[in-house]
């Protein structure tokens, strides 16, 4: 599979998880520095109001050191009554100017010495100070406060988990000295502020319900994300489904195969296997493509049994499927395919289905599937279109015959402009008094690089791709022409064949067709003769009438060329009104068939005199063979014995055409 395709395939099923994925993410990080933030600023304002209220508290009991020198025991006494009053008030000190002890209530002390920083709150000059040992916050210049890293102990933490956050159980303590001087004295004043859970009772509702409208888009972003996986494996499951049978596609043979191949862990025989049904398009024109469709699918899932995990088997198209199989020997290999292919014919039992495979043998280094399995289908075509049930191993030699087609088929229509196609002409003699009576005009191409090219490979690549229908006007035109000259030049002309193939015949208007080609040259008719095949009468019969019919009208000279060759001779003699027999050169070839061969050509000749046709025999190559034609009254002899093709200077200069 190419790097477009899998990729295209790669953004198909990745195309949302990524996105899904970023916005998960970033909803749970914003969720989080959110509710953080929220956390921080309530809690900095609710110490910040509680800090404002201990102020508050410690103020009056300052007050009353005001009269301390003239009525001590009274001020103690009333701080004493105040003390008891406010439970925060956890210590009071006081002290004259220089710092000696002058009163004091609890076990607390500030560490004056310690402090570093006085902050002034309001216009009465009160400072706070912060003890150090108690401390769990900062304040700045503004009156600001931090919480310091450990405001919450592990303690605390446990605490709140008990109370549930509605407790007596406090949240914070800090421990604040307040301070002031009054008259001749320092009064400091310890406060206590504690942050209870039930202070933060909106608080904690405001994050509650925070946090589930957030709990809310995340559970929104997993089931999407969740979604997208199981879209991307429903899009997987799409993606790699053939639609007839239900199976796995050739997209998936080629992903997995692949895969397969690369695995160094693999240590398994691969072979490659391309099977196809012959004639399944005959059967969808006689039972519909729906059955057609039904029986492809049978024949999968009869495949699909014989096939292991470790192997893959799927449908490609046209009753083609792909298989990789393991294997141990070619043997085993070939009996399995057999087995399989018996196994097939019997899903039909009462119609006999054909089948062919063509085998390509995986070596350690391929790794492109798809090339593995042209070669197999490669060596398949090898079979041709009438085998029956039967295998065939790719060997390196159908590559080459493969690239040798694909070279023709570059390079034919180049050819044909460049008149690289060049005819000869092999002579045709007559029995009567061994002179020259006709010839038949042959194809050579003779190639600027490849030089000379026999027919045999290049005319069976025209066959099958219709080129074949451009040479053979090519050939046409230039015998046409060749005659014209002759006749301007005021030579003598025999007739010259030229072949007709079997692909012409398709055309209602062939007759009309060769007439225009003949007629722009101002040739007479008779001078050229045309040669079909006897495959033609396979094809519509009734084309086939009308054409020879119209031709002959026409004034054209018509041969059936390889006369004995098919199956239906003696047949198309019954139905087609021709001028000439060519037999076929097979007659004559063989020792041990001789004796029978000559004696149907015997009976041959002798039907063809009833009908008012004439014999030509060709492939002669013995002084024996011209003896029997001519003691069997054969008109006309072509062959070896007289002469090979040749171009048409040296059969101008051998036959004295013109003379």
């Amino acid at each position: 599979m190419n790097n477009s395709k899998d990729n295209r395939i790669k953004r198909l099923k990745k195309k949302r998880i990524w996105p899904s994925i970023v916005g998960l993410f970033v909803i749970a990080t914003l969720f989080s520095l959110t509710l953080a933030l929220l956390v921080i600023i309530n809690l900095q304002d609710m110490v910040k109001r509680k800090i404002l209220t201990s102020i508050n508290q410690a103020t009056p009991i300052v007050n009353e050191f005001e009269d301390y020198e003239a009525n001590k025991e009274n001020v103690q006494e009333s701080v004493m009554t105040y003390l008891d009053m406010v439970p925060d008030t956890k210590a009071v000190w006081v002290s004259d100017l220089e710092g000696n002890e002058v009163w004091a209530f609890g076990d607390k002390v500030p560490e004056i010495k310690n402090v570093t920083e006085v902050y002034f709150l309001d216009d009465d000059s009160v400072e706070i100070i912060i003890d150090e040992e108690m401390s769990q916050m900062s304040i700045d210049e503004n009156g600001n406060i931090t919480l310091d890293e450990d405001s919450f102990s592990e303690t605390d933490f446990e605490a709140i988990a008990e109370s549930g956050f509605y407790g007596s159980e406090s949240l914070l303590k800090v421990g604040m000295w307040n301070f002031q001087e009054i008259g001749n004295l320092k009064v400091y004043v310890l406060q206590e502020v504690t942050v209870f859970a039930q202070d933060c009772f909106m608080m904690i509702i405001a994050i509650v319900l925070f946090s589930l409208m957030m709990a809310i888009f995340i559970i929104y972003y997993l089931i999407s994300f969740i979604s997208v996986i199981v879209n991307v494996r429903r899009t997987s499951k799409v993606l790699y489904t053939d639609v007839i049978t239900g199976g796995n596609n050739w997209l998936y043979f080629e992903k997995k195969g692949n895969k397969l191949l690369k695995s160094k862990l693999n240590t398994r025989n691969y072979a490659v296997l391309h099977l196809k049904m012959r004639k399944y398009r005959s059967f969808c024109t006689c039972f519909g493509v729906s059955e057609g469709e039904a029986l492809v699918e049978k024949l999968y899932h009869v495949m699909k049994k014989q096939v292991n995990r470790s192997e893959l088997m799927v449908y490609k198209d046209n009753a083609t499927f792909g298989l990789l199989l393991t294997y141990s020997d070619e043997e085993q290999l070939r009996n399995r395919i057999e087995t399989l292919m018996v196994l097939l014919d019997e899903v039909l039992p009462k119609m006999k289905l054909y089948f062919a495979a063509g085998v390509y043998k995986v070596n350690k280094k391929d790794r492109d599937i798809d090339q593995l399995y042209n070669n197999a289908v490669l060596a398949c075509d090898m079979l041709g279109e009438e085998a029956e049930n039967k295998i065939i191993f790719y060997d390196i030699e159908m590559n080459k015959r493969r690239l040798w087609e694909r070279k023709v088929e570059d390079d034919m229509d180049a050819a044909l402009a460049n008149h690289e196609f060049q005819v000869y002409l092999q002579p045709k003699i007559s029995t009567n008094k061994e002179v020259l009576a006709g010839a038949e005009a042959l194809v050579r191409w003779i190639h600027p690089t490849e030089g000379f090219i026999p027919p045999n490979r290049f005319i069976p690549i025209f066959e099958r791709n219709g080129f074949i229908l451009k040479l053979d006007d090519y050939m046409l035109e230039e015998i046409a022409k060749q005659q014209a000259q002759w006749i301007e030049q005021g030579r003598k002309v025999v007739p010259i064949s030229v072949n007709v193939s079997r692909a012409h015949f398709a055309k209602e208007d062939l007759a009309e067709h060769i007439c225009s080609i003949v007629n722009k040259y101002r040739v007479p008719h008779n001078v050229i003769e045309l040669e079909l095949t006897e495959s033609a009468f396979f094809d519509d019969k009734e084309v086939l009438l009308n054409t020879v019919r119209k031709l002959r009208d026409a004034g054209f000279v018509v041969s059936m060329d390889d006369f004995g060759a098919g199956y239906s001779s003696l047949n198309s003699l019954k139905e087609l009104k021709l001028d000439v027999l060519k037999l076929d050169a097979d007659f004559f070839r063989g020792v041990e068939t001789q004796e029978r061969g000559m004696l149907i050509v015997s009976e041959v000749i002798d039907l063809a005199k009833k009908l008012d046709m004439k014999i030509v025999a060709e492939g002669i190559e013995s002084r024996e063979q011209v003896d029997f034609l001519t003691e069997q009254e054969c008109d006309l002899i072509q062959g070896y014995f007289y002469a090979k093709p040749m171009p048409i200077n040296e059969f101008e200069e051998k036959y004295g055409i013109g003379d």
